[in-house]
Parts: structure tokens; sequence; C-alpha cells
């Protein structure tokens, strides 16, 4: 079986962002989604407009969220607006928050080992293909995130948020069974990597590596030196390629950020995406200067 390619650069420039897209050889085609992380309101680390403005540029793309599941400033459309605005993304692209109105998009995931639907932001099916531009860092309840939880919680409404975090029940959505909630977004995941048949792209941006989300309003700062951007068509083989880079880095930081994901066994959703077939563990890392 032929590994996937997984382009990697230790530079980390707006630029570079653009050239490690091109590396991939696809051109996302009709009207592009491109899936942002819009950050808490509070938070120091999000990856913010201004440095992704050439790559969404680039594909003439419209920033796209969902509203959450938890209080804040982002859980309800009036709120999430106004955060898009306060944080610039509205100064510079359209935003789209998919779940703003009207019933979520119901899909079915046939093989799925927890849940066999998910819930998408409706405002997905105007769009032809997708861009899942990730930052890469720790995750209070997933160990980490990267392009499979963009995918699985990123592009679920907010009731979608509620039922993959439930793994099925959005009652549960914090005392549910933590592996089932790990397996329930390799699902999710597998429903959008499904539903856009190949018209999707990823890149992970490895830096400000904190071990909590741009979720968290009070996140703790980085805990390590950045790493770089990495680049494929699947999406199992980056995070696996991502998550390789932080256990062979000489920092020594790193120690806090793999206790974050080996204590919430943040690795056992890339191995349920792999099972599933969203994508393959095994991939070859190319370098880019």
């Amino acid at each position: 079986m032929e590994r996937s390619k997984v382009y990697f650069t230790k530079t980390i420039t707006p630029e570079k962002v653009v050239e490690m897209y091109q590396k991939l050889g696809i051109e996302l085609s009709g009207k592009v989604a491109v899936k942002v992380h819009s950050g808490e309101e509070g938070n120091q680390n999000y990856l913010h407009p201004e440095f992704m403005r050439p790559m969404i540029d680039y594909v003439k793309g419209t920033v796209v969220e969902c509203n959450t599941a938890y209080d804040g400033e982002r859980n309800t459309t009036e709120k999430h607006q106004k955060l898009m605005e306060n944080h610039g993304w509205k100064t510079y692209f359209n935003v789209d928050i998919m779940d703003a109105e009207g019933k979520d998009l119901e899909i079915e995931i046939p093989n799925g080992k927890v849940i066999q639907k998910n819930y998408l932001g409706k405002n997905i099916q105007n769009y032809d293909s997708m861009l899942v531009l990730s930052h890469f860092k720790g995750h209070p309840m997933g160990g980490y995130g990267g392009a499979l939880k963009q995918l699985s919680i990123g592009c679920a409404s907010s009731y979608g948020k509620a039922y993959i975090h439930g793994a099925g029940v959005p009652e549960e959505i914090w005392t549910a069974n933590h592996d089932q909630f790990l397996e329930s977004m390799a699902d999710a995941s597998k429903s959008v990597v499904d539903y856009f048949k190949g018209n999707i792209a990823y890149i992970n941006i490895m830096c400000n590596m904190s071990v909590d989300c741009d979720c968290c309003a009070n996140a703790e700062d980085p805990c390590m030196k950045d790493i770089g951007i990495l680049s494929s068509l699947d999406p199992v083989a980056l995070d696996q390629a991502c998550v390789d880079l932080v256990y062979q880095s000489n920092d020594s930081g790193k120690n806090h950020l793999i206790e974050r994901i080996e204590s919430r066994n943040g690795t056992y959703t890339i191995d349920c995406a792999s099972n599933l077939g969203v994508g393959s563990k095994e991939y070859e890392l190319i370098e880019v200067e």
C-alpha cells in the first residue's frame, strides 16, 4: 500500500502556508469553504486572520465556522458573529456561521463505530470543496487538536458537537465514556471526508503549541517551540506526522504536551479514523526548504 504524502517545512510564514498547499497538487474547485478556528474570546494562542489571509485569498475561500455547545462567546450566532468581527475575520473575509439558522444537515455514517449519523451546519451544502486550516496544539478533552478535530467537532453544528461529545447522547456531552467520544470524533470525520468526495485538503500549523485548545478562554501559554507547517490530502497521516514530530522534538517542553495527549488517549482518535478508512497512519514525510 502506497504511503500518504505529508509535506513539512520548518519555516512558518503566511506565504509558506500557500506554498505547502501548492505542494499538494490539488486545485480546490467551485465555492471553497475554509475551516478555521475563530479563537475563543480571551485566548492568546489562536492563529490570527492576518496570518491566514494569503492562503484564504489564494483559494478565494469563505471562512466557515459553527457555533459551540458550551458557554462562551461563540455559543450563539449573534455572539459568534460579533467575535468574528472583533477578531478581525470579517475585516478580510466573507464569514459563514454554517449553523446560524435553519435545520442542521443530517448525514448518515453507515460504518460508524459509535455514531451512525452526524449533524453538520446546514450551510456546508453551499460549498463544493473544503480547505481545513488547523492550528495543531493540545486539547483539554481530545488530547490534541488537528485536522481530525476540525473535520468532526469543527464542522458539526452546536447540536452536532453535543452529539459527538456525548457519543450519540447529547445530554451526556460531558459525561459520556471518553474513548467512545474519541471514536465518535473519528466517525464524524469520516462523514465529512466522504461528503466532499476528495475535494478537500489539509494544512496543520505547529506553532503556539499550548496543552489547551483555542476554544479555551483561559489557555496555558505555549509549552514548546514552534515546529513548522505540514500539509497533506490525508488527515490521518497529517495528524500522525504532527504527533510524531512532537515526540521526536528535542524541546524539553514537549513532555507537557505529550502528557496531555497521553492522559486523554488522544492518538486513539487517529487509530479509529485509520480503521474507518478516513486515511492511513503510514506516511512519507517530504521536507520542503
